[in-house]
Order: structure tokens, then C-alpha cells, then sequence
């Protein structure tokens, strides 16, 4: 007798689930699945659209505006070919300003002393976020030209002072002489510019309140003086200026660049071109003017090129603001929701609306 114990198991194993006969083979499978991967796993060629860096025109140049007629005989015609150029193109050019020539070229020649501070020294002044002036670190554009930015402040001064003891205490005098006649014709051509877009009061408040100007000096290496690289060059900085924004939040924008064979401005939507006149001041709009006139002005970015020269060549821009522009500004765009901040309240509400959802179908 067989007790539970002695009892065999009798376990078989489930018969395998039926293969639906098919005519296709392994080896067509296989093609299908091959043409499958290659066309799901293919890099589309990507190709920026050519808006991005609109073709060079050389159509027309800068009007030349008369200092005296525009600020002091308040002369309604030219202020209109301001506007006009202003709004159109972003950038005329001052003739008549007073700024003697001698003075322009003689703080140019000084600053290429600043240039010549050893790259280990320079590492205590270059410049950060923290602090605006100082040495631009080396990027794309550095194959080019080299950057140097200069302010009244007492910090920088000693540093300076204390790797070039006597060139550079020459060069800031001579720097803060441009510096105060710069300053007094940009504050005439800013109250000008805006007379339209703001009340008596305004006009008041901006005349004396000076917020510091700052003056990118540039170095332009002899043996770069080339189209191509330098057309690369002004696109580098371009795309800077689209990633990162204004550097330097300024009003106008003066360039003393005596010599130049060419001058380039590029906004976001068009390039020009032209030859500047011979010790006029390239006035170039910024930010402040643009967010003031309600985007009727444009800001640009300006750049000179010297063509064919046997030497290094500066240039310097001295970006203007008074501190009424700089609040009224900020206070703008603290009033305006960034790109940023809409995608993250996209973000939150389509949360929200999920979450909303769920409990009203469980709850």
C-alpha cells in the first residue's frame, strides 16, 4: 500500500505557447529591424537659419551731426536726422564736439602701456562679476583683440599703480581728462535724444545724477588685421551679446577710434558697415535708450576695424549712464516676466492641473 509519502509527483512542464506560421524569414526580419534603427536613430543636419547673421550692407553711412547745432542751437531738423538715424540703424555720427584730436590719440598711445602687464600679473585684475573693471579673459575673440576696462575706482587704481608705477598714472590722467569732456557732451545728446519720451521733471532728474562711466579700450594686434577673422570676431561678440546679454548697462555709447578704416554695427537684425569720419565720436545706442524711448531707438553694438595698418591700433568706448536712467530701467524690467520665469509657471501650473485632476477623479 502506498502511503502519501511514497506517492510519486507526476509535474510536467506547461507545452510551449504555439509560433504563428508566418512566410516571412529571420533574415527579412532582420532588414526590417535594421532599416528601423537607422531611420529613428538618424542626426538631422541641422543648418542656422542665415537671419541669425544677415548679410553685410554697406547701403548708406551715419548721418554726421553738428554738436552745437543739435544741443545748443536745438536745431528741429537735426534732431529729426538723429531720431530718424537712430531708430533705423542705431548710431550716428558727432562732428564739432569740442574733444580736441590731440587729446583722443595721445590717450590712445598711452593705453597700449596697459597692455603690456606680463599675463601672470594680470591675474590680480582681471575683471569678474563682482567687479566691472579689469582685464576681459581671453575667448574666442582674444585671437584678435585684447580688453582692458577702465573706471575711477580706487581699487583698481592701486592695483594698477602698483604693477605699472608711472606708465599708468600717466595714462588715468590723461584718461580722466577725455573722460570729464566725454561725459559732458553725452549727458547733452542723452538729455536731447529723450526730450520726447519724458516729462520736464525727468529731464531734470537726469542731468545731474552721473552713475560712473566705464571705457572698454581695445588692442588691435598688428598681424590680425583681416576681414574674415575680424567679421568671426564681431559675430563671437554677438552671440555673446544675445546669451549673456548687455555686459554693460549703458545709455550711449561714445567710440573713439581716429584712424579707422571701417566701422561695424550689428543689432539682432541687421550688420552695417561704413567709413568713419576722421575725429568725429561714433554714437552708438544702448540698452537705457532703447528701454526709455519704448523701443523706438535700437542698441547696437559697434566695433572699428583697421584695415592695412603696420602697427597695433586702440580704440576706446566709453558707456554712458546717469543713475535716473539706470533706476528707471531696473525698475522696467523688475515690472517684466523673464523667459525664465514663464517656463517655470508653465511648469507649475501644468503640475497644479494634474494634481487637480487626480483628486477630483479619485476623491
Amino acid at each position: 500500500m502506498l502511503t502519501p509519502q511514497t506517492i510519486p509527483i507526476d509535474f510536467r512542464a506547461p507545452p510551449p505557447s504555439p509560433v504563428a506560421s508566418g512566410r516571412t524569414s529571420s533574415l527579412t526580419n532582420d532588414d526590417v529591424l535594421s532599416e528601423f534603427l537607422e531611420t529613428s536613430l538618424r542626426v538631422p543636419h541641422l543648418v542656422l537659419p542665415d537671419k541669425i547673421f544677415p548679410k553685410q550692407k554697406n547701403l548708406e553711412t551715419p548721418p554726421k551731426v553738428d554738436f552745437v547745432s543739435l544741443c545748443f542751437h536745438e536745431d528741429e531738423a537735426v534732431y529729426d536726422v538723429v531720431s530718424d538715424s537712430m531708430a533705423r540703424i542705431g548710431c550716428f555720427q558727432l562732428v564739432n564736439h569740442g574733444i580736441p584730436r590731440e587729446l583722443m590719440a595721445s590717450t590712445a598711445e598711452a593705453a597700449l602701456g596697459i597692455f603690456d602687464v606680463a599675463a601672470e600679473k594680470r591675474a590680480a585684475v582681471m575683471r569678474t562679476e563682482e567687479k566691472a573693471w579689469g582685464f576681459e579673459e581671453e575667448e574666442m575673440g582674444g585671437e584678435l583683440s585684447e580688453e582692458f576696462v577702465w573706471c575711477k575706482d580706487e581699487e583698481l587704481k592701486l592695483k594698477m599703480e602698483g604693477i605699472l608705477p608711472i606708465g599708468y598714472t600717466k595714462f588715468s590722467q590723461k584718461m580722466e581728462t577725455l573722460l570729464s569732456r566725454i561725459e559732458k557732451v553725452a549727458e547733452k545728446i542723452d538729455l536731447v535724444m529723450l526730450k520726447n519720451f519724458a516729462s520736464d521733471a525727468d529731464i531734470i532728474n537726469r542731468g545731474h545724477q552721473l552713475n560712473g562711466t566705464l571705457c572698454c579700450i581695445y588692442k588691435y594686434h598688428e598681424e590680425d588685421n583681416v576681414t574674415e577673422k575680424w567679421v568671426d570676431s564681431l559675430r563671437y561678440d554677438v552671440i555673446r551679446m544675445l546669451i549673456k546679454g548687455t555686459d554693460y548697462s549703458h545709455s550711449l555709447c561714445m567710440h573713439v577710434c581716429d584712424g579707422a578704416s571701417e566701422f561695424h554695427i550689428y543689432s539682432k537684425k541687421s550688420w552695417l558697415s561704413f567709413q568713419p569720419e576722421e575725429s568725429a565720436l561714433i554714437i552708438t545706442g544702448g540698452d537705457q535708450t532703447q528701454i526709455l524711448s519704448g523701443g523706438h531707438y535700437k542698441h547696437v553694438i559697434g566695433r572699428p576695424f583697421f584695415k592695412g595698418e603696420n602697427k597695433d591700433n586702440t580704440s576706446m568706448a566709453f558707456l554712458y549712464s546717469s543713475q535716473y536712467n539706470k533706476t528707471i530701467c531696473q525698475t522696467n524690467r523688475e515690472g517684466t516676466i523673464s523667459l525664465d520665469q514663464q517656463v517655470i509657471l508653465a511648469i507649475i501650473l501644468t503640475l497644479m492641473y494634474h494634481v487637480l485632476v487626480y483628486v477630483y477623479t479619485f476623491f
